[in-house]
């Protein structure tokens, strides 16, 4: 057999999002596009704000030599100047070209970051739900998951989290907003994980990085505003991308962002960089960091998401799904009326809705949705939706 036995079992493990996507389109086949009501894939449908045309072709239209060479593997220095800028307002915490890396989107950026962090068999904590790559980014570099849950709202259970803290633990990845909850983490939550982190570095006598995966952080609600892990803890890395804020995630352009005052800081940075080239990313996209370079403080509209937030949430809730209301990013994570998510999933499937097993995110029994999709989608997959829940007999 050819294949590695360790590829293959994390194709069967973590391969939901697709394995939905592929029955999508069968069903599409049978019953027509128009009929299909696909809430599974987290694969944004607005269009890049106008800014952006306007920057991409002001830049196509004024060509300057050597624009599409290769630069230095951290990246245009002018790009990470607008970066630290633009970082430094948001986040209260002064930045400069020194801690930014430009990387090829978030996931480029996350597996930078566990190469130059992970010695064979350290571990890294988890929260589940979680990402599913995650998993497979810590594989990638001879690291360990360790899975810790969260509580009913899906905020990371900080009791947990300290009993699962030993002498094999390199770091923990934390990601909100969250994608598959919609959960974003409070400041107070960050500000004790981070005291909880300091307090076991300074009990084991070692350093544990808090690795901040954050490509949602301009996508909340409810007048949230997005937490800094840098104000909360020293050794802290954020990794992020302009695939969710932009609406470009096919371009594959984001950062790597290591706090200022973080222990090691040169040498860290000088591993980023390296693992950028030898991991065969090389530099990000040239063109794209030059776009992305006047598009700081741009974003999509808000407003359509948290509309589609609101009309599917209180829908749910109507119906009697058991369902926390998310405060950031683009997705929803109902409780399965039964406890077999796959079962359930395979049932919404009979009524042409398609939606992922909550086992994909380290949670069975709950399902994800996600509303980055056109507003006659998520409206058309109510009907399934609501014929499901009178089936199991939910109600409000």
């Amino acid at each position: 057999m050819s294949m590695s036995d360790n590829v293959r079992q994390q194709m069967v493990e973590g391969s939901w999002i697709r394995r939905m996507f592929e029955e999508g389109a069968a069903l599409r086949q049978q019953h027509g596009a128009e009929n299909v009501f696909d809430l599974s894939l987290g694969n944004p449908i607005v269009e890049p704000p106008p800014e952006f045309e306007e920057e991409l072709r002001r830049i196509v239209e004024n060509h300057v030599p050597g624009m599409h060479r290769y630069m230095a593997n951290a990246g245009y220095e002018e790009t990470r100047v607008a970066v630290a800028r633009h970082l430094t307002v948001e986040t209260g915490v002064e930045l400069s070209t020194r801690d930014v890396l430009m990387t090829n989107g978030a996931s480029g950026a996350m597996n930078v970051i566990l190469k130059a962090l992970l010695n064979p068999g350290e571990e890294v904590v988890v929260f589940a739900p979680y990402f599913v790559e995650f998993i497979s980014y810590i594989d990638n570099h001879g690291g360990k998951p360790r899975v810790v849950p969260t509580d009913r709202d899906f905020v990371p259970d900080l009791a947990r989290l300290e009993e699962a803290i030993g002498k094999n633990t390199k770091a923990v990845i934390l990601n909100s907003p969250n994608n598959p909850s919609g959960a974003v983490y409070s400041e107070e939550v960050i500000h004790r994980l981070g005291e909880l982190l300091a307090a076991k570095e300074r009990e084991l006598g070692q350093q544990i990085y808090l690795v901040s995966d954050e490509p949602y952080r301009r996508i909340v609600y409810d007048g949230l505003k997005p937490v800094s892990v840098f104000r909360h803890y020293r050794n802290s890395v954020v990794a992020t991308s302009h695939s969710k804020d932009l609406a470009l995630p096919g371009e594959r352009i984001g950062y790597a962002v290591l706090n200022p005052v973080c222990e090691e800081h040169d040498d860290l940075m000088a591993g980023f960089i390296h693992c950028n080239r030898v991991l065969g990313f090389v530099n990000a996209p040239a063109l794209m960091q030059r776009v992305v370079a006047g598009l700081q403080d741009v974003t999509v509209s808000i407003p359509e998401y948290e509309r589609k937030r609101n009309l599917l949430y209180d829908e749910l809730w109507g119906m009697g799904y058991d369902v926390v209301k998310p405060g950031g990013a683009f997705y929803i994570f109902p409780k399965s009326p039964v406890d077999d998510d796959v079962a359930f999933v395979r049932e919404l499937q009979s009524y042409l809705v398609l939606a992922v097993p909550g086992r994909g995110f380290g949670s069975p029994g709950h399902f994800r949705m996600s509303y980055c999709v056109d507003e006659r989608t998520v409206n058309g997959a109510l009907e399934g939706l609501r014929k499901a829940a009178l089936s199991h007999g939910l109600r409000r």
